[in-house]
């Protein structure tokens, strides 16, 4: 029996690879504690003393820490698992909401990706499309799209799920039987 790597896999499942978002989606929180550690030191302006801006600071650092939580919790938790069966996408929403879409690798009929605009091309993240039998699957803000893009077909096509778009000509198949 091999390791198992999260709750609900199968004994004879195997996992490939894991991906997640791009910290970018945490920008949000991070202003927000970055806000908060400036509005920490607001009471050293009013009255200037050393005393008053360190430990501004210092509830300010406790304050951004507390608003910044709940977005790094969500986008550490949320991740996407391919494994040689299936694909498991497990979002965290907040702290108290998880939600898991678990889906056939064999559903899977198209991965494409998308780069669009100079946030995304500069800072290395976009979207994957997926069109499935059941309907289409986008993962919005993904790390290296492209990367991911070609090892989510490379495993399709180890699996015999979708063909080869270049498959080896007859002569290049024998020259490999030959070696």
């Amino acid at each position: 029996m091999s390791e198992k790597y999260f709750d609900d896999q199968f004994d004879d499942e195997t996992v490939l690879f894991v991906f997640r978002k791009h910290p970018v989606v945490m920008r949000k929180g991070l202003i927000l504690g970055m806000i908060a550690v400036l509005l920490g030191t607001v009471p050293a302006l009013i009255d200037p003393k050393y005393s008053y801006f360190f430990i501004g600071l210092l509830s300010g650092f406790v304050i951004g820490l507390i608003l910044f939580a709940p977005s790094w919790i969500s986008w550490y938790y949320s991740v996407f698992i391919v494994t040689d069966q299936r694909l498991i996408q497990i979002t965290q929403k907040g702290m108290f909401h998880r939600s898991v879409v678990d889906m056939r690798l064999s559903q899977i009929q198209m991965v494409n990706y998308q780069v669009s605009g100079i946030q995304e091309t500069l800072l290395g993240f976009g979207t994957i499309m997926m069109q499935t039998f059941v309907g289409d699957l986008i993962i919005h803000e993904v790390h290296h799209p492209a990367r991911i893009q070609k090892k989510l077909l490379e495993t399709l096509r180890d699996r015999g799920i979708i063909a080869d778009p270049y498959p080896p000509t007859q002569v290049q198949a024998q020259e490999e039987e030959l070696t």
